[in-house]
Order: C-alpha cells, then sequence, then structure tokens
C-alpha cells in the first residue's frame, strides 16, 4: 500500500527569478520549483549566457534558443547544473547546490515515447555533478532500474553537500507512457504557470526508490568539509542578515509536495525534514547577497558627488539603475557597467570646467571601482 510522504521544497531564492519561458515541447515545466530555485543561482555567474534553466530540459532543436555559447547542446544540461552548483558552493548556499543536483538530474525532453536522452560526453567540472545523470523515459529500455540508480546516486551527492538526501526523490519522472504514441507526450505534463510544478500538483510522480532505500543508500555518506565550510558561512551570513532590513530573501517560499512513497514514513520524520530544509535554505539564501534585493554596487567613492550608480537583481538578471530596458546575466557584467557609467559622468564633470578633479582621476577611480567589483 502506498502511503503520503510529504517532502518541502523550498527555494534557494525566488527574488531574482527570470521569467519562465513558455515552449510546446512537453514537460520541461513538470519541476517548476527546481527551475525556480536553480535560476537565482546561476544568474550569480553566468560566463555562457545562458538563457534559462528550461532550455537544459528540451531537446537540442529548442535548446539551442537558449543556449548561449553552449555548442555541445548533449551537455546543456550538465552544464547549467555545473555553474549552478559552482555559484552556490561560492555563496554557501546548501539548499543551491542540492537543487543544482536535483536539476541535473531531470529527465530531457526527447522526440517519442520510450526514447532516451543523450548522456553527455563531457566531465562536470564539481564531481558532485559528474556523479550524476539525467532520468530517462519511463517507457525507455531498462528505464525502471536506471532511474532507481540515478536516483540513489543523487541522494548520495545531496548527503555529501549537507542536504537532505530524501529529496532526491523529487527529480523522479512520470508513469510510463505508450510506445507509438504521436502525440510524444505520454503521460507528462507541461504547466508554465504551476509554482511548484505540474508533476507534483497533479500527483503524477512516481517514486524510484523508497525512502528506506535511500537511508540505506547514503548512509556513511558524510558532508564534505568543503560542504561543511559551506553551511557554516551561510549560517554566519544569516545572523548578520537577520539585522539588515535589506536582506529581502531572509522570507523564503516554501511548497510543499505530496509524493507517493512505498515506505512507511513517519509524520515527525517529514516535520523535520520539512523544518530543516527551510531552515537551511533561510541561511543560504541570507549567504546569497545577490538575491537581496540590495545595492549590489559597494564602491563608495564618488569625485563630484557622481556615486556608482546601484546595481539590483532584477530583469534577466542584474539591472544597473538608469540604463534603461538593459539586463545582465551576471552580475560581474552589471558591477562594471555600473564602473563604466560612474567614469563617463565624471569625465563629463571634469571636462565641464570648474572642477577640482581631472579626467585622469576619472580613470583612477575607474580603477578603483572595477576593483572593488572584482
Amino acid at each position: 500500500m502506498l502511503s503520503n510522504h510529504v517532502l518541502a521544497l523550498a527555494l534557494a531564492c525566488s527574488a531574482i527569478a527570470l521569467p519562465i519561458m513558455k515552449r510546446e515541447v512537453p514537460q520541461e515545466h513538470s519541476h517548476n520549483i527546481v527551475l525556480a530555485s536553480v535560476r537565482p543561482m546561476l544568474a550569480l555567474d553566468n560566463p555562457n549566457n545562458i538563457e534559462d534553466p528550461v532550455f537544459g530540459l528540451l531537446g537540442n532543436a529548442a535548446a539551442a534558443a537558449g543556449a548561449g555559447s553552449i555548442t555541445n547542446l548533449d551537455c546543456l544540461q550538465q552544464d547549467t547544473a555545473d555553474q549552478a552548483f559552482t555559484n552556490a558552493k561560492a555563496a554557501g548556499n546548501v539548499t543551491g547546490m542540492t537543487y543544482a543536483l536535483i536539476y541535473r538530474a531531470i529527465e530531457r525532453n526527447t522526440a517519442a515515447v520510450g526514447q532516451a536522452s543523450v548522456i553527455c560526453n563531457e566531465t562536470a567540472k564539481n564531481p558532485e555533478i559528474a556523479a550524476i545523470t539525467q532520468h530517462q523515459d519511463p517507457a525507455s529500455a531498462n528505464a525502471a532500474t536506471t532511474n532507481k540508480n540515478i536516483v540513489l546516486a543523487l541522494a548520495k551527492q545531496i548527503a555529501s553537500v549537507g542536504g537532505d538526501p530524501q529529496l532526491a526523490l523529487t527529480s523522479g519522472t512520470f508513469a510510463p507512457g505508450t510506445i507509438g504514441d504521436p502525440t510524444a507526450a505520454g503521460n507528462t505534463c507541461d504547466v508554465a504557470d504551476d509554482e511548484p510544478g505540474c508533476i507534483f500538483s497533479q500527483n503524477l510522480l512516481v517514486d524510484d526508490a523508497t525512502a528506506a532505500e535511500i537511508s540505506a543508500a547514503v548512509a556513511g555518506v558524510a558532508a564534505t568539509s568543503a560542504a561543511a565550510s559551506a553551511a557554516s558561512t551561510a549560517a554566519a551570513s544569516a545572523t548578520t542578515a537577520a539585522d539588515d532590513s535589506t536582506a529581502t530573501c531572509a522570507s523564503i517560499a516554501t511548497v510543499t509536495i505530496t509524493v507517493t512513497d512505498a515506505a512507511t514514513a513517519t509524520a515527525a520524520t517529514d516535520v523535520a525534514s520539512a523544518t530543516a530544509a527551510a531552515t537551511t535554505t533561510a541561511a543560504a539564501a541570507a549567504a546569497t547577497s545577490a538575491a537581496s534585493g540590495a545595492n549590489l554596487q559597494t564602491f563608495t567613492g564618488a569625485l563630484g558627488g557622481v556615486a556608482a550608480p546601484a546595481v539590483t537583481a532584477g530583469g534577466r538578471g542584474f539591472e544597473v539603475a538608469g540604463e534603461t530596458g538593459e539586463s545582465f546575466l551576471n552580475v560581474a557584467a552589471a558591477l562594471g557597467r555600473s564602473c563604466d557609467v560612474q567614469h563617463n559622468q565624471c569625465a563629463d564633470a571634469a571636462n565641464s570646467g570648474g572642477q577640482s578633479f581631472t579626467v585622469g582621476d576619472c580613470d583612477t577611480q575607474d580603477t578603483q571601482c572595477k576593483a572593488a567589483a572584482n
């Protein structure tokens, strides 16, 4: 008999979530809460200019439109997860790392029911990401065994970074569809504005393993020293941010999702899991200053009273005050533009005459501004 096992999914921070893009290919929005958690992590530093995590879940033809500089489209999902994980780790965001791992394990769209997606032939920079591959179509050959192994491997990696390994179950997919289905949709769903994701809200998720099997798989897996350090940094940052009225991400959105689980899970375990996820998320979000809504431009030099314009999270990633209609995919680019704007305004003031500083002084200030950004 199946029993209900409640898992709490908490967004790493939704304050800088990029707009969800609607696609006609089915299924990529089934796990929206995972996309919403990976999105701000990717936006912290996005050197490949990947448009949105959703593209990594599409077939190659559709994925190309948002792949940025990634040319090996079979690896777009891995590359997205790898960068998001790197950023979350640097920010001390355990929840961000956890959801980057979950995202890596989600099934990619394929053209037909029963068709497996191609596995990336490159090695991820982070060994935690490299240890995982995406779920396969549940109607494909040996899918039940393949997907169970993926979930157990995912659980181990989540445990290794200090996350809740039971969250690995949320990477699961649907019941097998019918081979030859002309719609190629199978038993999927695809609702762009369903916040947690229609696979959860419509109770379509099929568990690949039991809670007991996951617990057994992670027995003896301890969080690495790097992950422990990240968690410690996140907790310390959370303490500081608690007194900061600009830390608007301190209130983290959470969604409670019910999934079926053949294991016997007690209510106490569920509540503890949900509480731990929410607590970890609050600490992690505080560590991620880019998600706070505050001004990310820390340079305070202001020759002639001309300050570097504010940089805040928004648009497709980050925005510079006064730069109408333009946003930046990574914070470094936005901070650089802010320094450039200040330099131009400073130089204009110096050239106008009557100032106690020169254009050369503005150049020096610009160098200092960009050094602060770096």
